[in-house]
Order: C-alpha cells, then sequence, then structure tokens
C-alpha cells in the first residue's frame, strides 16, 4: 500500500477510536421524518499534496442542482455504502472499484433533505483515467486535503430553510464553494483525522 493509504489509515483508525462529541449535524433535520439511506466516496488522490475528488451537479438536476458533493447517491436494495459508493463513483466518474483502496466507513450524517449518508474513504492513484458523465456530473475538481482539513478553512454561515434559521458550513477553494452537506463531512472528517495533528 501506498505511504498516503498507510497515513490516512492509521489517522481514520486513530480517529475513529476516540469519543468525538462535536461533530456536525443537520440543523434543517426533523425528527421523526422517513429518511433514505445514501453513500458517498471520499476519494483522496495520491499525490505528493494530495486531494479530494469533488463534482459539480448540473444546474438541470431535480436534486441538489450545482452544488459541489463527493461522488455518490440512493444506496439500492441489496447493497450496503460500500457498493453504493462505489457504484455511484463508477456511474459519475468512470472510476473503477478495482481503482479504489478502501480505508474505511465513517460518521452517517442525517440530512435536511432526508438521506442518512454514510461516507466511505478511500484512495486512488493520481494517474486514473476520470470520465464524467454529463447527466450527472457538470464539472470535477481536486480541493486540497491539506486545505479541506484545515478548520480554519470551515467558516459558519447563517441561512433560511422552511421558514427557519440555522447555521451551516463552507468554504471556498479557488472558484469552487463547499457547503452544506459536503463541507459537514469534510469537517467531521476533520475531527476523525486530524490530520494537522
Amino acid at each position: 500500500m501506498s505511504a498516503l493509504f498507510q497515513r490516512v489509515a492509521h489517522l481514520f483508525e486513530e480517529g475513529h477510536r476516540r469519543e468525538v462529541s462535536d461533530l456536525v449535524t443537520d440543523p434543517r433535520r426533523r425528527e421523526g421524518e422517513p429518511v433514505r439511506d445514501a453513500a458517498v466516496l471520499i476519494a483522496i488522490t495520491e499525490r505528493e499534496e494530495p486531494g479530494f475528488l469533488l463534482l459539480h451537479r448540473p444546474s438541470n438536476m431535480r436534486s441538489h442542482p450545482g452544488q459541489v458533493a463527493f461522488p455518490g447517491g440512493k444506496i439500492d436494495p441489496g447493497e450496503d455504502a460500500l457498493q453504493a459508493a462505489l457504484r455511484e463513483a463508477n456511474e459519475e466518474l468512470g472510476i473503477e472499484a478495482r481503482d479504489v483502496s478502501i480505508v474505511g466507513i465513517s460518521d452517517e450524517l442525517l440530512t435536511g433533505s432526508g438521506y442518512r449518508v454514510t461516507p466511505v474513504i478511500g484512495t486512488i492513484r493520481p494517474d486514473i483515467e476520470i470520465r464524467p458523465n454529463p447527466a450527472e456530473v457538470a464539472q470535477w475538481f481536486e480541493a486540497p486535503v491539506d486545505f479541506a482539513l484545515d478548520p480554519a478553512n470551515h467558516k459558519e454561515c447563517r441561512g433560511r430553510f422552511g421558514g427557519r434559521e440555522y447555521t451551516y458550513l463552507e468554504m471556498y477553494w479557488e472558484n469552487h464553494r463547499i457547503w452544506g452537506v459536503t463541507a459537514a463531512i469534510i469537517s467531521n472528517l476533520a475531527k476523525r483525522l486530524r490530520w494537522h495533528g
């Protein structure tokens, strides 16, 4: 396994042995609402400066148009989170399951839109071919792990949803606004991995 994989796996194991009391939750979530299961792949590129593989949803999509997201989606019947995350990464970006070295499964996040999202963390070689599906991906990019996992870059903002005010996280990498559920998943992973010590 690569040095990056070994580092991430070590931090992941250490982080998931620790109690973390301040994980981010989605404040829009209402008790008793039905939940649909989903999974995302947090793919970390094995570069000298590793990056998170992220994408912009097309602006004409029914769900989360234009937003930055990890590859992922609903868990189909008969699938687990790992299988769903790998299938979605293949459907959206053409990533083959055999090209992902799985580190592990991290903290679920219940969203205000009714999903229970399970993040699956893995590493990928930097030279694999990315073949975005234009029906699901408007653009893809990498955000440096050093930047994304630095809590100093996680800005708390206020918004309105369903007539209520709530707080959410956002960060900007170049011209990419990473916010909402994606930023919350990154924030939770930062607390688990303690990438910056």
